[in-house]
């Protein structure tokens, strides 16, 4: 059968409501040629009970969460307005990474040439013939019994050049109400579509009625058999089995950073974990930033950061996602693709974000966050802004609790799910088409021992080698336990679509003559003392790290001094005003033993993981780095 016929039949029988699979919203005969075929072949593979085309009208929204209240999906927190409480299955509450898989005709398209024996930290390949029998496994029949929401979203502000358009199908209404907040939901996508090529993404809980597996908290899902599969040369994703976040959420890190790294090394751009924000000194100059941090580093707090010295003035472009592009000046301009904040719960108060707080004050979805009596939200971290101490706690199992009982109120990557737009510091130009000139880029991770509080690359390649050596405490985001010190080369350790090497490679050749290159630096805001303290205050202290930086980014030659690592802040040039006792030898010091041991350990992880794909610069590098620190000893 043609495409063509296989878009009329399906036509015919949805027009018609032949049979299981009536239209319950929307007009499929005026959908773009292209999505019918996706939506067509879609429908045969999960045999959905009916076909809801999105809108993503406030209408729309007020339907499906009527329907998840009724359930018991969805409690609403009545302390705020239009703020909802989701409990998912205690068994999905995480990304999976080690069962989201790239799938290549060519295996090192996918992930780089390891070390004979060693398993790949860069990826997941898994060949077509047995992705395949996976998902084969998986998917005819899915969604029998359940509605198909057919969801058409745009990364990036509407009409941008930067922006790309995905067409996502789920049988998760809970999935449809988040991707209205965290990308941009309209009719207006399929104008924008035309007949282009989009991102397909296809979802589903992988529980088709009736159900075979006892549904917790009203939370269909299929632990056992979760898979994320991403087909960068097909642009296409598949996500089977999980609700949460990012396995669900497939515009955020399966379509912004897995697939369009690839487009972007294809195209000539870059799509980053980045943040971007302004910030603007007390003479007025401004500057927009990037910065890559892993997971549950503190990007959110930073590109939201609530500034300690006084004139200075932080707005928000983005907080996790950037795509980049030079203009035809050499300037390098980003964009925030997401509409959204899908920010980490635990640790964010009045103190260390207020910004974001204010942002989740209403429209917002909370995930195992715990409950109190009185209709609001609580986790770990929140004890000093609770009004009413004696108020009532319901954890996020469901359970009774009290602070001080032992175990958590909130799951550790318990999230909140916000329109950007509610945040009170968001950039007037956070949509703007064009994007925002970004003067620097920001690598860092949480690092207990040896890194100082920051310091700037000796050019791009070496900033490049600084990204890729990136490390930093494993954390709740994904499966993971404890406070081991993990490789995350550019923060995109997890989210990688193609071989890393070749990445690599492709931020080294996007310097080029007549290009305005950003300035590349590290920061560590986690450098602890032999006692177990923060050397550094942080927060919205971060701010004086960040002046030093423009400062850089001026031309400053006077505040900064030569060292093996790259520059470092000559003593007194960072403002300390106000801080008391800040041991600057300390937080600035490059043990000498500790780096050898440390660049040594970051050849060898490129050696076992790269390999051979590894671009030759980032070793040699490295072993400059090492002979200046063996003359040290």
């Amino acid at each position: 059968m043609s495409e063509d016929d296989l878009v009329y039949e399906v036509h015919e029988i949805v027009v018609q409501k032949v049979g299981h699979i009536p239209v319950a919203k929307g007009d499929f005969t005026h959908l773009p040629k292209k999505v019918k075929t996706f939506v067509a072949h879609c429908v045969q593979l999960c045999s959905p009970r009916g076909i809801y085309i999105c809108d993503g009208s406030e209408e729309e929204a007020d339907e499906i969460i009527h329907k998840l209240l009724e359930r018991g999906t969805l409690t609403r927190l009545t302390k705020y307005k239009n703020n909802y409480l989701c409990r998912t299955d205690p068994d999905d509450v995480a990304r999976v990474e080690s069962k989201t898989f790239i799938t290549t005709k060519n295996k090192y398209d996918a992930i780089p040439h390891c070390r004979e024996g060693v398993k790949s930290a860069l990826g997941c390949w898994m060949s077509p013939e047995d992705m395949k029998n996976e998902l084969d496994h998986r998917f005819p029949g899915c969604m029998a019994g359940r509605m198909m929401y057919v969801i058409p979203f745009c990364m990036g502000p509407l009409g941008s050049p930067l922006s790309k358009i995905g067409v996502q199908v789920t049988d998760s209404n809970y999935v449809l109400l988040c991707m209205r907040i965290m990308t941009r939901v309209c009719p207006r996508v399929w104008e924008l579509l035309g007949d282009d090529d989009f991102v397909k993404c296809i979802h589903s809980m992988g529980c088709p009625r009736p159900v075979a597996r006892r549904v917790k908290n009203h939370w269909p899902c299929n632990p056992e058999k979760v898979i994320i599969a991403h087909f960068p040369e097909e642009r296409k994703i598949k996500s089977f089995g999980s609700g949460y976040g990012g396995n669900s959420l497939l515009g955020k890190k399966c379509f912004a950073l897995r697939i369009a790294s690839v487009i972007a090394r294809d195209e000539g751009w870059m799509a980053e974990h980045m943040l971007i924000m302004s910030v603007t000194t007390p003479k007025g100059v401004e500057k927009f930033l990037a910065a890559a941090f892993p997971s549950a580093c503190g990007k959110t707090n930073l590109a939201m950061l609530n500034p300690s010295l006084p004139g200075f003035r932080i707005q928000c472009i983005g907080d996790d996602i950037a795509w980049m592009r030079f203009d035809e000046e050499g300037v390098l301009y980003g964009i925030n693709p997401e509409a959204g904040f899908f920010g980490v719960a635990p640790g964010t108060n009045m103190k260390t974000n207020p910004n974001a707080v204010l942002s989740f004050q209403e429209n917002s979805i909370f995930t195992n966050v715990a409950e109190t009596t009185d209709g609001g939200y609580f986790w770990e971290g929140m004890e000093e802004d609770m009004e009413n101490k004696n108020v009532g706690i319901t954890n996020w199992l469901g359970q009774p609790w009290h602070i001080g009982c032992g175990g958590k109120a909130a799951h550790p990557n318990s999230r909140f799910t916000a329109p950007a737009k509610q945040c009170p510091i968001m950039h007037p130009k956070w949509e703007d088409p064009k994007g925002v000139p970004i003067s620097a880029i920001i690598f860092g991770g949480r690092r207990p021992t040896g890194v100082p509080l920051v310091f700037e690359s000796k050019s791009w390649a070496h900033g490049v080698m600084l990204g890729a050596c990136v490390k930093s405490e494993a954390t709740a985001a994904a499966e993971f336990q404890g406070k081991t010190i993990m490789h995350d080369p550019m923060a995109m350790r997890p989210f990688m679509g193609y071989n890393f090497g070749h990445y690599l490679q492709h931020w080294l050749d996007l310097e080029k003559p007549g290009r305005k290159m950003p300035k590349i630096f590290h920061v560590n805001w986690f450098r602890l003392d032999e006692h177990g303290k923060f050397l550094w205050p942080g927060f919205g202290e971060n701010i004086r790290v960040l002046d030093w930086i423009i400062k850089r980014c001026d031309g400053d030659q006077s505040i900064a001094v030569p060292s093996p690592i790259g520059w470092l802040p000559k003593k007194g040039s960072i403002d300390m005003s106000g801080l008391g006792a800040v041991n600057e030898d300390e937080l600035f010091s490059l043990p000498s033993h500790y780096w050898l041991d440390d660049t040594r350990e970051s050849k060898r992880f490129l050696e076992d993981q790269v390999g051979s794909d590894c671009p030759p610069i980032i070793h040699k590098l490295l072993e400059e780095q090492e002979v200046e620190f063996s003359k040290i000893q």
